[in-house]
């Protein structure tokens, strides 16, 4: 059934699509490693407008807890360094002059459990996301019930069928908050 068919995608391209922000959400939470995620919403002003620092440098992490950000063009260093402290990630940069040097310090016990805190937050928001999904499509199904598009039966088939792939979602959710809360835990 066509209907049904087109239903299934649209809700499964959602959950994708919000579980793809879960796993970008929780890049940027810093653990035992810190990446150049971390540093997504840093905006640095330069020629006359404010860029994400992505755009005006290359940031790499070549130590776990240490991330170099080093500006294509270097009259804009200063303008960086300024941008990473308003940004107040807790760390202070380290200049020399070409390259901007971020250590993060080591988390210790009771901020560990405030990051792990946040994180189940965090997955809580989007386990809300997918069932409201869930609702919407389930919503849809009942008006082709009304509107005489499907069958009583087809409803409840289809109304199963979206539950499923909602726990299948949820599920996966419960996986990656499992393995981040790990990761953080063990740092």
């Amino acid at each position: 059934m066509e209907l049904e068919k087109s239903l299934y995608k649209e809700v499964e391209e959602q959950m994708q699509k919000a579980l793809e922000a879960l796993e970008r959400d929780f890049s940027k939470v810093m653990a035992v490693r810190v990446t150049p995620e971390l540093l997504d919403s840093v905006k640095v002003e330069a020629y006359g407008t404010t860029l994400p620092l992505k755009q005006v440098a290359s940031i790499t992490a070549p130590k776990p807890r240490v991330l170099f950000v080093e500006p294509w063009d270097k009259t804009l260093l200063k303008e960086v360094e300024r941008a990473v402290l308003k940004a107040n990630l807790g760390v202070t940069p380290l200049n020399d002059g070409s390259v901007l040097t971020l250590p993060f310090p080591k988390l210790d016990e009771e901020e560990r459990e405030k990051i792990v805190i946040q994180v189940k937050r965090l997955a809580e928001e989007f386990r809300e996301e997918m069932r409201a999904i869930r609702r919407n499509a389930i919503e849809k199904v009942k008006n082709m019930e009304k509107n005489k598009e499907i069958s009583e039966d087809d409803r409840f088939r289809m109304q199963d069928k979206v539950q499923k792939l909602t726990e299948k979602y949820i599920d996966s959710i419960d996986d990656h908050l499992e393995k981040k809360e790990k990761e953080i835990l063990e740092g």
